[in-house]
């Protein structure tokens, strides 16, 4: 069986009939530039609302870092407190033993280590404060 080929349908008699293309004048005025200026103006209006965002994320977090760090302080002075007042019950019957005393040459404030500050609480404590839910792992 033979293949036809579609042909295209001949040009009518005295061939295709002409267009005439209108171009419709500009609108007045600067739209391209004024469309522009609207984008980086509201480019600019959006990168001012993020910096400003963003100062404002940076000093809460700057004060809840300081919230935990009292927090911190003050349960290191809690634990302190109460070690110094063992160590006055267990060294009272050391002659020239002076409660409180550092070991440190140093009259800088020296955090504790947590082995300073668990060292008359049971173990598990300590473990607890230096590895934290790791040592469950």
């Amino acid at each position: 069986m033979a293949v036809k080929q579609d042909m295209p349908s001949p040009p009518p008699p005295g061939g295709l009939r002409s267009h005439r293309i209108q171009v419709s004048p500009a609108l007045p005025g600067a739209l391209g530039f004024s469309l522009f200026a609207i984008g980086i103006g509201s480019l600019l209006l959006g990168y001012y609302n993020l910096v400003k965002w963003k100062r404002e994320r940076r000093c809460l977090q700057i004060e809840e870092l300081e919230t935990l760090q009292a927090e911190s302080d003050r349960r290191t002075l809690r634990l302190l407190r109460g070690n110094l007042g063992e160590e006055a019950k267990i060294m009272k019957d050391v002659p020239g033993w002076k409660v409180g005393e550092s070991v440190f040459h140093t009259d800088r404030w020296v955090p504790p280590t947590p082995e300073e500050l668990f060292y008359l609480r049971p173990l598990s404590e300590l473990h607890n404060e230096k590895f934290g839910l790791q040592w469950y792992v």
